[in-house]
């Protein structure tokens, strides 16, 4: 399956939504993505992972540069995900303590 990427620029906040697989055939867009909002000076990341049916060790790692990437700017990147699969990898591999989950981009974005 292929991976979709919709990013929605709205003022000091972006969002991607992503839909489809993030894995090791696909995580190289999503991490050009992420570094181009953030070198065209988006320091708010939001990264909506609802529609989202897989993503493996490789997409988490694209994550995890991307949060490294904001934050050496003083920025943030937030997720919103509540599908349970998709929780799972992060509570497994402990990301769920480093990257701050909501349930909608609008949480996300207030906080």
């Amino acid at each position: 399956m292929e991976l979709q990427i919709i990013t929605q620029d709205t003022g000091p906040s972006c969002t991607l939504v992503l839909s489809g697989e993030v894995d090791v055939y696909t995580s190289p867009r999503l991490k050009q993505e992420l570094v181009d909002i953030v070198d065209s000076g988006c320091m708010n990341v939001v990264v909506d992972l609802e529609k989202l049916n897989f993503i493996d060790s490789s997409g988490l790692g694209v994550l995890v540069s991307g949060l490294r990437r904001v934050k050496e700017r003083g920025g943030t990147l937030r997720l919103v995900c509540t599908k349970d699969s998709i929780l799972k990898i992060f509570r497994i591999t402990g990301l769920d303590k480093v990257f701050p989950l909501f349930g909608t981009v609008e949480e996300a974005r207030e906080f």
